[in-house]
């Protein structure tokens, strides 16, 4: 009998779990079994891996040929495995020595003229390569997923050809070339924004801070315009952070990487199930919320989302990660996001005064809001009114105002000023160093007492208040979280404007 064995890895969530695979070589009647594979894409691989090989001039092995992919328990699927299986083959064969196969790892889809084609889920391979200090061969299609971990071995391969070049000849393959930049952001810029003084300054705390915000408004006053415009606001992600995206739209996305990520800002309908919120489904797929990792997820007529929807946000909002789980999968996503989201004050969408504007039945615009329960709005920071803009106003010549450029400095500069002090945002403190951190006054405390009292705040918002001071405090520039800054952030904590009911 003769063996090879080849390494390579798995995709489980942003994991990528080592796989051993082995070929061995027996007489009998041709016959082709893959053992330890639990997917039926993987029942196409013998005529990639006859065909790519026929291509180079190689003979296919006759007898029976069993290969296993272990650890057996380990979901496996698509084509990754394709360049794997080829080489163990030609290494049962006795063509391929075991030096250089034994300190390598190899993943990639084989064409049938040879050549290799892209992975999704790229990135978690290549992390997980870097850790385990092995070299890893992937498609040439994968090059800025591999540029994102520069310290990784990383080589990149056009065909099988380049690699048995490599492996037998020393013939150097590709390197990861330098992260193509991010593209300039997309966002509105801020000073299209004609009036709103109120919202515009809750724009940039929440900027400061990555605190979540809810807009309350009618239709045509500018709260999905205010939304856009956040992303402009935010400085460029982290290495760490870029890394974290990029493995998750790796996974999600069928094309690859063309450059580095920007902070994603995902926008879903509200017809969307739990499952396509939350991730799920039969791969246990990643959801919005892993999407909008480092960014924003901008969440329109909130009260029109299923209600087990936005149950299910509570505990990513609150932990920074989900963890899907299916009968036979168990995938964990990245899901620290700011969410942003809008609504009407009532059903109809009018102010709810009872003028003649109002359409809405008595009690109409109490369910509406009902409809977002308390836990929910409780992980709000910002509940900000968005009034409609006069007529007026809109007739007028625009005036000078400050863009999003201009504020994004101050947004990096009180940024800054957080992570030096704590190593994280404001929003992301956790509650045991939250009034260390925040270094409130006396007087800002005992003011933060008193109204939370009165306001009947729970644990939970008084720390998000004092959060939202200290993101006041830094933007401007102030050492400790002062009295003027309490209430700045007790003026947000109103989770509706006042209206008269319906």
């Amino acid at each position: 009998m003769a063996y090879g064995v080849v390494h390579s890895r798995a995709a489980l969530g942003v994991d990528a779990p080592a796989v051993r695979v082995e070929v061995r070589l027996a007489g009998g009647l041709p016959t082709f079994q893959v053992t330890g594979a639990q997917e039926g894409a993987l029942r196409d691989l013998r005529d990639r891996v006859q065909s790519a090989l026929s291509a180079q001039g190689l003979p296919f092995p006759q007898g029976r040929i069993t290969v296993n992919l272990a650890p057996a328990d380990l979901p496996k699927r698509g084509a990754r495995f394709d360049l794997p299986v080829a080489l163990a083959l030609l290494r049962a064969q006795g063509q391929l020595a075991a030096e250089p196969l034994g300190e390598s790892e190899f993943l990639g889809e084989l064409y049938l003229d040879g050549t290799l084609g892209p992975l999704p889920g790229a990135l978690a391979a290549v992390a997980a390569s870097a850790r385990a200090q092995r070299t890893l061969v992937l498609p040439l299609g994968n090059a800025v997923e591999a540029s994102l971990f520069p310290a990784a071995h990383v080589r990149l391969a056009p065909s099988l050809g380049a690699v048995l070049a490599w492996l037998q000849r020393g013939q150097a393959l590709h390197r990861p070339p330098p992260t193509p930049p991010a593209p300039a952001t997309d966002a509105p810029d801020l000073s299209r924004i004609r009036g709103q003084a109120q919202a515009k300054g809750a724009l940039l705390l929440a900027a400061v801070g990555g605190h979540n915000m809810l807009l309350v408004g009618p239709p045509g006053a500018g709260k999905t315009l205010l939304a856009q415009c956040l992303p402009g606001l935010l400085p460029p992600l982290s290495e760490s952070t870029a890394r974290a995206v990029a493995a998750v739209h790796s996974l999600a996305e069928p094309a690859p990487l063309k450059h580095r990520p920007r902070r994603p800002f995902r926008a879903p309908h509200h017809s969307l199930s739990q499952a396509a919120l939350i991730g799920g489904g039969p791969l246990a797929a990643p959801g919005e919320v892993s999407l909008a990792h480092g960014g924003v997820l901008f969440l329109d007529e909130l009260p029109e989302f299923s209600r087990a929807a936005l149950e299910a946000l509570r505990e990513p909002l609150e932990a920074g990660e989900v963890f899907v789980a299916r009968a036979r999968r168990r995938a964990r996503y990245p899901a620290r996001f700011q969410l942003l989201a809008a609504m009407n004050p009532c059903p109809a969408g009018r102010d709810c005064h009872g003028g003649p504007s109002c359409q809405c039945p008595p009690g109409a615009a109490a369910r509406y809001r009902a409809r977002l329960s308390g836990p929910l709005l409780d992980r709000i920071d910002l509940f900000v009114p968005v009034a409609p803009v006069p007529l007026a106003l809109l007739r007028s010549p625009p005036e000078p105002g400050e863009g999003s450029a201009a504020a994004r400095v101050r947004v990096q500069a009180a940024q800054d000023r957080a992570l030096r002090r704590q190593g994280c945002l404001n929003g992301a403190l956790a509650p045991e160093h939250t009034l260390a951190a925040c270094a409130p006054t006396e007087a800002a405390l005992d003011a933060l007492t008193e109204a939370g009292t009165h306001l009947g705040l729970s644990a939970r918002a008084f720390h998000r208040t004092l959060r939202l001071a200290r993101s006041a405090a830094d933007l401007a520039g102030e050492a400790q979280v002062e009295v003027s800054a309490i209430h700045e952030a007790l003026a947000f904590r109103p989770r509706f404007p006042e209206a008269t009911p319906c």
